[in-house]
């Protein structure tokens, strides 16, 4: 993560990636054939990790409002407390090929779904809108916490990030709720 964080993906050599882990650098081709595999394999590790934190937290929430809540909050304090990740995720992953893009899309789709969950349950307790895109607001919900964090980093981290969750979920439920 960090050499990758440090170098940028392009810039950033096996040798480097060895080094860093304390290991020859044959030692990094025996697990892994390219240098993408180890950006999907390291970037599939820790958002499993943040997912699994999300599904934990959440799992004993019953109010969706609040459920949404936890999810930005986590989505903020872990990216804001690990700043190579965030930037490796935010910015080195946009500059990827496609198939590589494709491969970290599928390990992001428990989180998208999570979110859809959510959504679905607050539009089923009359909380959301009856008339919610649920797909497109799923997308919507996580493409602005992404934005959020990138122009966190963007800015060179002047502000927290994790200050930023009860306006972020002012908006979202600004726009989704049933009240008028």
């Amino acid at each position: 993560m960090k050499v990758f964080a440090e170098n940028g993906y392009h810039r950033s050599q096996v040798s480097k990636i060895a080094k860093a882990a304390g290991v020859a650098d044959g030692t990094i081709y025996l697990y892994f054939k390219r240098k993408e595999d180890i950006l999907i394999r390291l970037f599939q590790e820790k958002l499993g990790e943040l997912v699994g934190k999300f599904h934990e937290s959440v799992d004993g929430i019953a109010d969706p409002i609040e459920a949404l809540r936890t999810v930005c909050h986590i989505h903020f304090t872990e990216l804001e407390s690990n700043p190579e990740l965030a930037y490796v995720t935010q910015i080195e992953l946009r500059q990827s090929d496609l198939e590589l893009r494709k491969e970290i899309g599928s390990a992001l789709k428990p989180y998208i779904e999570l979110i859809e969950n959510i959504l679905k349950q607050g539009v089923e307790e009359k909380l959301f809108r009856s008339d919610l895109n649920i797909k497109l607001v799923r997308n919507l919900i996580f493409g602005s916490m992404d934005e959020a964090v990138t122009s966190w980093l963007i800015s060179g981290q002047k502000y927290s990030l994790s200050g930023q969750v009860d306006d972020t979920l002012s908006f979202f439920l600004h726009g989704i709720s049933s009240k008028e």
